[in-house]
């Protein structure tokens, strides 16, 4: 008996995703639960699990095609016994205008009244895609609108050369977008300072084997920068707030985003409610977060509510950065490599391992003052951990 394999809601604000890459041939065998599609959003990436076991009878889109939430993508024949392969689904719906293109541009056109003839399709086999539509849609008549300045040439191969262009995928777009949207609408400037680890440090020595064996997993260092950064937050609230037209929203509640770098590109999953959660389970759901990163199976749900972010440029061995505010939070706290670098103590020049820390705020909302409080709170508290225990 054919079962259905549909694309599940994602969220409320999506209405498509992009289908990436079959996990599954037709005629291969598939588990309940196994991965047999990868799908990309303009907020996550994540695989559509099979809903039972049996063969892969039938594709019904196809590689780079945008298929509205609830589509049927493919059909399983449940049991031991295999299917024929059914015949692909045709296009979606004709047109009258006979264009190649899915409910969800279809929708779009309708909405913008966007004559779908006269849009050139850049999707796969030439499908019109929401961004083309997007693209099309004639803009509202301007009195006395000035000239538009010149549009960037198109990008063209040196002479000779050897070129690959490749579609960027929802989740890019919104990356360079939000990218964008940051640097464009916020005053944002970073200010830095370091850190001595050598007290974190040698806390973790002294107790990892005894925290692994109770907890099962190890204490990293992000623990100790997300319960620095939640006490500073208390004491700096306009770090931990955002600018809502001619309001400021004071959150109440400490949301933590932690980037991680997907094999998609970066995402912000967040740690909800990191204030109410031990080192241990900070550090499982952080661990949580970059494995389903990794893997794609985080949902939209998980990038919601963050108030503050934190970076870790520090895994891939950069020295200092100015992270990019992640729109609409106001702070993010860019984290750095452990460098061993001499330093005065007691009038005696040490080597200590000392990290870069940054903090880039939009300079409307949070003074200087209150920026380079922020980050001097957290190197207090990371320097001296055990007042963070004791909130000290």
């Amino acid at each position: 008996m054919p079962i259905d394999v549909v694309v599940p809601t994602l969220g409320e604000s999506l209405t498509s995703v992009v289908l990436a890459r079959w996990l599954k041939n037709v005629g291969d065998r598939v588990q309940a639960g196994e991965p047999v599609v990868s799908v990309d959003s303009d907020k996550a990436s994540m695989d559509v699990p099979s809903p039972a076991a049996g063969t892969l009878a039938a594709h019904l889109a196809a590689e780079g095609d945008e298929v509205a939430i609830g589509a049927i993508i493919a059909r399983i024949e449940a049991g031991d016994g295999v299917a024929a392969p059914a015949a692909p689904a045709p296009e979606a719906a004709a047109t009258p205008t006979s264009v190649r293109t899915g409910p969800a541009a279809r929708q779009a056109a309708s909405r913008d009244h966007v004559d779908l003839k006269d849009v050139t399709g850049t999707g796969r086999r030439g499908r019109v895609t929401t961004e083309d539509v997007s693209r099309a849609r004639a803009p509202a008549p301007v009195a006395a609108a000035p000239l538009p300045a010149p549009a960037p040439a198109p990008v063209a191969p040196p002479s000779g050369g050897k070129v690959q262009r490749v579609r960027m995928t929802p989740l890019r777009r919104t990356i360079a977008r939000r990218l964008v949207q940051a640097q464009q609408t916020a005053a944002i400037l970073t200010t830095f300072n370091e850190i001595d680890m050598s007290a974190v440090m040698a806390l973790r020595a002294r107790h990892q084997d005894r925290f692994v064996a109770r907890h099962g997993i190890k204490l990293g260092f992000m623990s100790f920068f997300v319960k620095a950064s939640i006490e500073a937050l208390k004491e700096f609230p306009a770090v931990n707030a955002q600018i809502d037209g001619d309001d400021i929203l004071y959150h109440q509640e400490y949301h933590i985003g932690v980037a991680v770098s997907a094999p998609r590109g970066l995402v912000v999953p967040v740690v909800q409610n990191a204030d109410q959660r031990s080192f241990a389970d900070l550090e499982k759901a952080i661990a949580e977060l970059g494995k389903r990163a990794r893997d794609g199976s985080l949902l939209p749900s998980d990038f919601e509510g963050g108030t503050f972010t934190i970076s870790n440029g520090g895994v891939f061995g950069s020295l200092m950065s100015t992270p990019i505010l992640n729109p609409p939070q106001s702070g993010i706290l860019g984290m750095h490599s452990i460098q061993d670098r001499p330093v005065g103590r007691d009038g005696q020049i040490v080597l200590r391992p000392m990290m870069y820390v940054a903090l880039s705020y939009d300079h409307r909302l949070i003074d200087g003052r209150e920026a380079v409080g922020f980050l001097v709170r957290v190197k207090e508290l990371v320097e001296a951990p055990e007042r963070i225990l004791l909130e000290a």
